[in-house]
């Protein structure tokens, strides 16, 4: 809740008019409590896990010929059952272990220093930090997941994000309560150490999770806006991953590849992607 009764008040305690966002921000934001404004992050996961989704539904259910050839696994193709049937799990896990993982740890996210007053942060301090926590967690999440696939770590907890072997965007957050709650930790590394603003929390939390659908699309579409993102994965880094299965040893990193090239864990899918062209070169000379 903000310490000021009118943007007057909040004028002089700045010493300057406030910008068109921080007026939008009092009027929304000044009398509403702190850990209100930190449970917003529970609509926005409903919404994102719910919608962002749908897109490619359609595309998966479409059949279109124009389409079809950006699908990575085109052998593979789920009903609508199916994906209804990965949404409604996804749900269950979201309304009994993702939601009230929300409600109950708003006390760390106030004992790292979120704030929630003004000033706003700039444009480019929010993307500065946000490219610090997709750093941080996607480092982390790279031995993490390592970990995960050890006999132990896949048999007990991992197995259940890989039944999909050609995921869909339902799939993304589609895993064991126990991954949930582990993979929780590469994600509030970032916020704990370079802590910012709540929005650029909201915007954290939404964009690592819009990331995760992308990746796991199992569409490699020419015109997605991460293509231009350097060293960025994709959905066909990751798919490969999710391909090879459980005996998998490649591919490890949730957003980008450099860890992957540096510890040596993407030489099957290097070796994959030659022998993929290699074919595709072949036919083509045959079509000749």
């Amino acid at each position: 809740m903000l310490p000021y009764g009118s943007i007057g008040e909040a004028e002089a305690a700045l010493g300057r008019g406030l910008t068109f966002a921080e007026t939008l921000w009092f009027n929304y934001s000044a009398t509403k409590s702190d850990y209100f404004l930190y449970l917003h992050n529970i609509l926005f996961l409903f919404l994102i896990f719910t919608l962002v989704p749908l897109p490619l539904v359609f595309l998966e259910l479409s059949g279109s010929v124009g389409l079809d050839k950006y699908k990575i696994q085109p052998r593979v193709r789920l009903s609508f059952s199916e994906m209804l049937r990965c949404y409604k799990d996804v749900m269950w896990m979201f309304f009994f272990v993702v939601g009230p993982l929300q409600l109950v740890s708003y006390p760390t996210v106030k004992m790292i220093g979120i704030r929630t007053g003004l000033a706003l942060p700039s444009g480019w301090e929010i993307f500065m930090q946000l490219l610090v926590y997709f750093v941080i967690e996607d480092y982390t999440n790279y031995w993490i997941h390592r970990f995960l696939h050890c006999k132990w770590g896949y048999q007990k907890i991992h197995r259940v994000h890989h039944e999909y072997t050609a995921p869909i965007g339902f799939a993304a957050p589609y895993a064991h309560w126990a991954e949930i709650l582990i993979l929780g930790i590469p994600s509030f590394l970032g916020p704990a150490i370079a802590p910012g603003h709540m929005i650029t929390l909201w915007l954290w939390i939404a964009l690592r999770q819009i990331e995760a659908i992308e990746t796991h699309s199992g569409y490699d579409l020419p015109w997605s806006p991460t293509k231009y993102i350097p060293f960025y994965g994709g959905a066909d880094h990751h798919d490969y991953h999710h391909y090879v299965g459980g005996q998998s040893h490649s591919n490890f990193a949730s957003v980008f590849t450099y860890c992957d090239f540096l510890y040596g864990t993407d030489k099957g899918y290097r070796y994959h992607k030659k022998l993929v062209a290699k074919m595709k070169d072949d036919e083509s000379e045959k079509m000749q």
